[in-house]
């Protein structure tokens, strides 16, 4: 059968299968360690080093060989790890390893293995629980802790042991709870300390968080699995720290979270040799995060920095951290998020900072935007003073060790490791499709823009196809030909296809943030209307007449917003797993911007879908896959049910199985053929071959 994009696409798991991935540089910049699959269409990942010296690669690991029966079910933890992380690969997924990259250790099908970088590079198994999971090494590379059952255990010299467990059905010891790995990009529970003589552990406890279900309706048989999820206004999961000394005993860390307490979220941990044990806490509105530092003999805790915002206080990778004794931090100071050391302003004004990615003696190594179409890699030094060490156009990011930098670019061309000069080989398949956005700055709101035509394409007017995720925390307008794959898919099918990012997406800084305080619909949607129209007034090849608009996620929610509240430039929509109540997603994420619903109910009732589904006047399929433990299936039923109570026809398509990623191939590819022909239909379009 000949290939297409769409089968292309799906079966390479959207070109990351073959790609270097998870770069780590040795603090001596001697060695590199990395994932990589072995071939375009492999998911199952292995572990590599490299030389940078040399450039030379050699294998690590191979499932193939550590695994000779073949791999078996991934664990349930295991399998809800990585779809908070999004993970869509096999295999050897995620490593840990010691500063010098020596050694490092990693799961398979719930197994611990040990990896010896030295020598001759022997793997050895820890653990065959068959269980385990998130393993981390121990400081003299000896031992890992990691995850199984409700509770923690340590391999090694000494065996394999229990550390310490949860006492309920409800308690576990750590892992993150939901709504950290979901939202706060803390995915880890656990954290060895420098001298390797204790652990400090996590206890959650979800007994006040409400119970759902999860059901498999193609399997009635089968039994609903229950999730605890967190949703908006409602009991989260109650988080208490524990230092455990190898022995199993414990001593409290009181942060302040849990019922009375200052603090209600664990924003991230960071214990490294020579810095203080360093807590980031948020309080439940996210107005206030405080740095707190850990005494590790007694448990005490002191507030060290705090920072506030009228709305919320971002969380910025990588940050707060120490650079030589003095605090850094990443806030918003008037209209851009800066470097802060110690309270004062670092980084140039009108330099957006993304995440920091290192600290070294002669500076900062961040990601940052001047245009948020472009992320550089730029060195802040301590006078404020900036280079930019990868730029040019394109999305880069970097590792650095020992004067070794590891840089990634995903530009238009495709997307590269470079390593010292060392150009790290990329199996990865090349795209049957090649993206030719037009970028473009338009309206009152200099609304970043960009719009794709058939590759063939004649000059006559075409229907516009909007491309748009368009909410917080993800952008689709930068320089990378990954974001545009899909988007020229369906531009060569006969369309013009507009993609624009509006108010509420980041790399525009605070102020452009903030705009959707309160309300997540109205400035999104609005934004979307004036940068169409203003392409279309500049360009005569865009036919207002014949308009859809496709999304998943919150660009699933945007569509279905767009249908309902302007038919009179949306003439259909594709609304994938949409947010259609915000009082049915998570805490931490809606209260953000909508805050609580018992405080701020009308935000609630401004972005309900169901409230106005009986204005539908226009084709809307939604889709949900019914296994989603993100965006529940609820949501697009519960909009279902709206619209068949005011009488507004609409299709469903449920996805048996499917999770919010939709990993399975078969899925994937059938998916983009399934909107095609619905768009088509909708806008009275002749069908096109795929």
């Amino acid at each position: 059968m000949a290939d297409s994009f769409p089968r292309q696409s799906a079966r390479t798991r959207r070109f990351t299968c073959g790609q270097p991935r998870s770069v780590s540089v040795a603090e001596d910049g001697n060695r590199v360690l990395f994932l990589r699959s072995g071939a375009g269409d492999d998911p199952v990942n292995c572990l590599w080093s490299l030389d940078p010296a040399t450039g030379g690669e050699c294998l690590v690991a191979d499932p193939a060989d550590l695994l000779s029966e073949g791999q078996s079910v991934v664990p349930t933890a295991e399998r809800e790890r990585r779809e908070r992380a999004r993970e869509v690969g096999s295999g050897i997924v995620a490593y840990d390893a010691l500063p010098d990259l020596e050694r490092a250790c990693f799961v398979l099908d719930g197994r611990v293995f040990l990896a010896d970088l030295t020598g001759d590079g022997r793997v050895v198994e820890m653990s065959s629980s068959g269980d385990a999971f998130d393993p981390r090494i121990s400081p003299d590379g000896m031992s890992v802790a990691y995850v199984s059952g409700r509770g923690i255990r340590i391999t090694g010299p000494a065996g394999d042991h229990r550390l310490v467990g949860g006492a309920t059905e409800t308690v576990s010891w750590g892992s993150a709870e939901f709504v950290a790995a979901e939202e706060m990009g803390r995915n880890r529970g656990h954290w060895w300390s420098p001298d390797g003589e204790q652990i400090l552990a996590a206890r959650v406890d979800t007994v006040g968080v409400e119970e759902w279900w999860i059901a498999s309706p193609v399997e009635p048989g089968s039994r609903p699995r229950p999730i605890r999820y967190p949703s908006a206004g409602t009991t989260n999961a109650e988080v208490v720290l524990a230092l455990v000394a190898l022995d199993g005993t414990t001593t409290d860390v009181d942060w302040g979270g849990g019922p009375g307490g200052d603090f209600e979220y664990l924003a991230g941990v960071r214990w490294v040799a020579g810095e203080p044990l360093t807590l980031t806490v948020q309080t439940r509105d996210q107005r206030t995060l405080a740095v707190l530092t850990v005494d590790q003999v007694t448990g005490v805790v002191t507030e060290y920095y705090r920072v506030t915002d009228d709305n919320w206080v971002e969380l910025v990778p990588g940050s707060p951290r120490w650079w030589e004794g003095s605090l850094l931090t990443v806030e918003d100071r008037g209209g851009t998020r800066r470097l802060v050391v110690d309270g004062e302003p670092l980084s140039p004004d009108g330099l957006q900072i993304r995440s920091v990615q290192g600290i070294h003696d002669y500076g900062v190594l961040v990601s940052a935007s001047t245009d948020p179409v472009d992320v550089d890699v730029i060195r802040v030094e301590r006078g404020g003073s900036v280079e930019v060490i990868s730029g040019g156009g394109g999305v880069c990011s970097a590792v650095e060790g020992g004067g070794t930098l590891a840089v990634s670019r995903s530009d238009l061309d495709g997307i590269s490791l470079e390593v010292s000069g060392h150009l790290v080989s990329s199996l990865a398949e090349q795209p049957l499709v090649t993206p030719t956005p037009d970028f473009h700055v338009v309206g009152e709101r200099d609304v970043r823009s960009a719009v794709l035509f058939p590759s063939d394409h004649d000059g006559s007017p075409l229907p516009v196809l909007v491309d748009p995720y368009g909410g917080p925390h993800a952008q689709r307008v930068q320089r990378a030909r990954s974001q545009f794959l899909t988007s020229q898919w369906f531009a060569d099918r006969g369309f013009a296809v507009v993609v624009a990012d509006g108010r509420g997406t980041p790399g525009r800084g605070p102020v452009w943030e903030r705009a959707v305080s309160g309300d997540l619909a109205g400035p999104v949607l609005d934004d979307q209307v004036d940068a169409l129209e203003a392409l279309a007034a500049d360009d005569d090849r865009l036919d207002l007449s014949r308009v859809a608009i496709r999304g998943w996620s919150f660009g699933g929610y945007l569509a279905a917003v767009a249908v309902l509240r302007r038919p009179d430039v949306f003439h259909a929509a594709v609304a994938g797993a949409p947010v259609t109540d915000w009082r049915l997603y998570d805490t931490h994420y809606t209260e953000r911007y909508l805050g609580h619903p018992e405080v701020n109910p009308r935000a609630y009732e401004l972005t309900d879908l169901c409230a106005e589904a009986a204005l539908l006047t226009r084709p809307l399929l939604l889709i949900h896959g019914l296994a989603d433990d993100n965006v529940v299936a609820a949501h697009t039923l519960q909009l279902s049910r709206a619209l068949l109570e005011a009488g507004r026809p609409h299709r469903v398509l449920p996805l048996s199985g499917v999770t919010h990623m939709t990993p399975q191939p078969e899925v994937a590819e059938n998916l983009l053929l399934v909107q095609l022909a619905f768009l088509q239909e909708a806008l009275g379009l002749s069908p096109s071959s795929t």
